[in-house]
């Protein structure tokens, strides 16, 4: 089953969701397991049709917490506003929805996040939706850049440096390519100079399989390398343009491309892995950090919303 990258809708071409399974065409219903959600159980296009923005994160508390900005920011909140979760059903995501904005929480590491892009491009498919952006918000370990700065993804690249996501399918090595949507990580940069409230940079991230070794951290259960060797390896890493570390952004970026979604990764850095593992910064000063991705993708939203208004 295959869809247009445009359709024809009031004189405008409109950017599709965009997906490759002809097995889909002969499911009688399509059920979103982790979502609690499915085809035949929920009006997909009534509840989820008007979605033109989607921002994920790790965490289901931040989701819920970047709901209730953005609430706030788009004038949509009353007061004591409750947000329930569409999800509730399944101990796995969490999802909320406030007008166009979708947020859903992904978990830790490739696996997670897969399989929930996985059921969030059918859903938005399902739903017959539209010209729709999607924004990853979370944290990173900065590679030579103070704790708090903002970096908005220029390209993703895996543990050599390259802009390429390796996935095993039916045995066989499989490459796809990690590219992000150049004018979209521009406007966010724009967005952050808008603000001037803290640095917002460009970079490439680094994603990686695991949190300690995988990361180069000397702070794990096994080590098996040097301080020496772990400050070489950060050094390349810095000179092949890497300005920060998580474990999402390659597969991230290779399903929204593969699907036509307009992409960006948005991580706050919380420390300077060249001066250190482990986070010292206090509770408090952590919080106020990861609230910067949603303080400037709130703030690119609020700016397209206003635009739309006007044309």
């Amino acid at each position: 089953m295959k869809m247009p990258l445009g359709e024809e809708k009031n004189g405008a071409c409109d950017r599709s969701i965009y997906v490759n399974n002809p097995h889909l065409d002969s499911m009688k219903d399509d059920i979103l397991y982790h979502f609690n959600l499915g085809t035949s159980t929920h009006d997909l296009p009534a509840m989820f049709g008007d979605v033109k923005f989607v921002c994920v994160g790790g965490s289901p508390w931040r989701m819920k917490s970047f709901t209730e900005y953005i609430a706030k920011e788009l004038g949509l909140s009353e007061p004591n506003a409750e947000f329930p979760n569409i999800c509730e059903g399944t101990d796995r995501y969490a999802m909320y929805k406030v007008g166009p904005v979708l947020s859903v929480s992904h978990g830790m590491g490739i696996p997670s996040i897969s399989i929930m892009l996985h059921e969030l491009i059918k859903l938005l498919y399902h739903a017959h939706c539209t010209d729709v952006t999607v924004v990853r918000i979370g944290t990173s370990g900065g590679i030579g850049l103070k704790p708090g700065i903002v970096v908005v993804t220029k390209q993703s690249v895996d543990s050599v440096f390259q802009p390429r996501l390796e996935q095993i399918i039916l045995g066989k090595p499989v490459v796809r390519s990690t590219e992000l949507d150049a004018e979209l990580a521009e406007e966010l940069l724009q967005c952050g100079k808008d603000l001037a409230e803290f640095e917002t940079v460009i970079g490439n991230t680094m994603c990686t399989l695991d949190f300690y070794e995988g990361q180069a951290r000397l702070d794990g259960a096994f080590c098996s390398y040097s301080e020496e060797d772990k400050q070489s390896y950060l050094v390349e890493a810095y000179a092949a343009g890497v300005r920060n570390i998580e474990m999402e952004s390659s597969v991230f970026a290779a399903m929204c491309k593969l699907s036509n979604l307009r992409a960006a990764v948005v991580c706050v850095t919380l420390l300077d892995r060249l001066k250190g593992d482990q986070l010292t910064s206090s509770h408090d000063i952590l919080n106020s950090y990861q609230q910067r991705p949603q303080v400037l993708v709130g703030h690119y939203i609020k700016k397209k919303l206003n635009a739309y208004k006007k044309s």
